[in-house]
Parts: C-alpha cells; sequence; structure tokens
C-alpha cells in the first residue's frame, strides 16, 4: 500500500506540471501570435481641418519605408497635394485606404515658401517642385525596389507631375497618372484671368505674384508662359497612362475641361453620379471620386459606375 501510494504521487504531480507547461505554452504561443491589423480610419473633412494644423507632414497610411509591394500591388502610390494644402490634409481619405488594400503609400510636400509657413504647399516655382517630386520618386523606387510607381494627384499636383514626365525623363517610370481635377492646361479662375487681360493688369499682377513667392500661383493662369511650353509637343508621351477624373462643378479649374488631356482617359463624374455636386476642394473626400481612384489603380474595370454617396464638398 505504502509504496503504491508512493508511486502515485509523483505521478499526479508530473501530470499537473505537464498541464500547466501546456496551457503556459499555450498562452505564450497565443500571445506571440500575430493579430490582425485594424484598418485605418478614414479621414474626412474635420480630419483635414486638424491635420492642416497639427499634422502637415504626416497623414495616416503614408510613408511606411519599410513597406515592400505585393504581387497585387507592386506599384508604389505616390500622392501629390494640391495647391494651399498639405500632404497631411490633401490625403486624409485616400492614403488610408490605399494602404488598408495593401497599397505601399507615399506622400510628400512641395512648393513650400516663406508665406508658406509649413503648411501651405504649392505657392513656390513648379519647375523646382518638380525636381521634388523627382527626388521623391527615386527615393520610393529604391526603397521598395519597384521600377514604377503610380502618381495621384490633386489640383496643382495633378498638373505638376507632366512636367516631371515630359521635362525630367519621369515617363519611364510611372506607370499611371491620376489627376483630380488637375490644373492642366491652367485657368480662367471663372474669368478673373480673362478680366485682368482686358485692363491690361495682367503684367502687373505677374510681377506680384513672382516677387511676392507665389510663382506656383502666376503659373496655372491658362496664360502663362510656363502654360505654353508645358504643352508644346502634346499632353502626352508615350509609356505612363494618363486619367483625369473631373468634376463639371469645378470653380477654380476653369472652364473644367481645361483640365482634360488629349490622349487619356477623362472622366466626368457626373457622368456616373449626375447629383453629385463636388466641387474643386471636394474632390479629396468624395466617395464616387475616391472609387474612380480605387477601380484606375487596381481592377481597372471597364464602364465602372461608381456607388452614388457620400459626396464632398461642393466647393
Amino acid at each position: 500500500m505504502t509504496s503504491t501510494a508512493i508511486r502515485r504521487r509523483p505521478t499526479k504531480r508530473g501530470a499537473t506540471l505537464l498541464v500547466t507547461l501546456v496551457c503556459t505554452v499555450g498562452l505564450l504561443v497565443t500571445a506571440a501570435a500575430p493579430a490582425s491589423a485594424a484598418p485605418l480610419p478614414v479621414g474626412g473633412v474635420g480630419t483635414a481641418v486638424h491635420n492642416f494644423v497639427w499634422s502637415p507632414n504626416a497623414v495616416a497610411g503614408a510613408n511606411n519605408w519599410s513597406c515592400k509591394p505585393s504581387a497585387a500591388h507592386p506599384n508604389p502610390v505616390v500622392l501629390v497635394h494640391a495647391t494651399g494644402v498639405n500632404l497631411g490634409t490633401n490625403w486624409v481619405a485616400l492614403s488610408p485606404m490605399l494602404a488598408n488594400a495593401g497599397y505601399c503609400v507615399y506622400a510628400f510636400n512641395y512648393g513650400m515658401t516663406w508665406l508658406s509657413l509649413g503648411r501651405i504647399g504649392g505657392l513656390g516655382d513648379i519647375t523646382a517642385s518638380a525636381k521634388v517630386l523627382s527626388s521623391f520618386v527615386d527615393r520610393v523606387r529604391t526603397s521598395t525596389g519597384a521600377a514604377k510607381v503610380d502618381l495621384v494627384g490633386h489640383s496643382q499636383g495633378g498638373m505638376m507631375p507632366n512636367y516631371y514626365l515630359k521635362k525630367l525623363g519621369g515617363a519611364s517610370k510611372v506607370r499611371t497618372m491620376i489627376g483630380l481635377s488637375p490644373s492642366n492646361h491652367g485657368t480662367t479662375l471663372s474669368g478673373v484671368v480673362t478680366l485682368g487681360i482686358n485692363l491690361n493688369l495682367i503684367g502687373f499682377a505677374n510681377t506680384i505674384l513672382w516677387g511676392s513667392g507665389l510663382s506656383g500661383l502666376q503659373q496655372q493662369m491658362s496664360t502663362s508662359t510656363f502654360q505654353k511650353n508645358l504643352w508644346v509637343g502634346g499632353d502626352t508621351v508615350p509609356g505612363p497612362r494618363y486619367v483625369v477624373i473631373q468634376t463639371k462643378y469645378d470653380l477654380v479649374v476653369t472652364p473644367y475641361t481645361n483640365a482634360y488631356l488629349s490622349g487619356g482617359e477623362n472622366i466626368l463624374i457626373q457622368d456616373q453620379c449626375p447629383n453629385d455636386r463636388v466641387g474643386h476642394v471636394g474632390m479629396f473626400a468624395d466617395g464616387p471620386v475616391l472609387a474612380n481612384v480605387m477601380n484606375e489603380l487596381g481592377p481597372n474595370v471597364p464602364n465602372f459606375k461608381a456607388t452614388c454617396s457620400g459626396y464632398g464638398l461642393p466647393l
């Protein structure tokens, strides 16, 4: 009896220790297992206003320099902001959307002058801004190992890359160029430029803009020498695929058809969603606009039609 009891005790203890060990290992394995990352929140107007002041150099989803493109999304996406804002403001919606979908996403600020206060971009000389874009694209390509990137730009950010593509050898490094209400072919600013010409004030206005560090604004006038020189030889160059997404309610790029490129795909958002009254500024957070961007970068479904909801600001 005694010897049997003595033999049973270590067996019970061993079983207890074994169970404890298994449970402990299980907990450690569970703790070590990577949890699926929660999707990044997609921002809107409130986030954009907050970022303008507090986060001009960062936005959710962008500039993860350890990101490596997947087989599904082999081309990194570089986002190019509009005049008067910064990357933190312009891309509060699209950057996290792309990151959540598995893209490597990057964004940068450009065109900052003494008037910018570190937040108001796109004011400086556009040729200099295009050189900043060129250096940034090379940095992205080196970091990711990708041969080409996709570019998505808003307003000046959709026009300025054309200088990079045509004049700085960027065409071989870009797969797709998407412009959201791009200031291609300049703007009359709803007739203000035309009025200035008629009143013989345009030369004076040009001098003021250049002298005050606002050359990027003058270069976007439809009558500027920059515009005339940019489009010599045609709107596009071989290599990249060009896409313009525009709204007929654009009061900044006027006439709105100045955004279009001959030789590219020109999408008028009201052809898909007639009730969408999104304006030039509101393009950055307009549901149909963003859906079209995602389609053009991804499956590129022919005759794509966005869901008509989540409209952007009519500004």
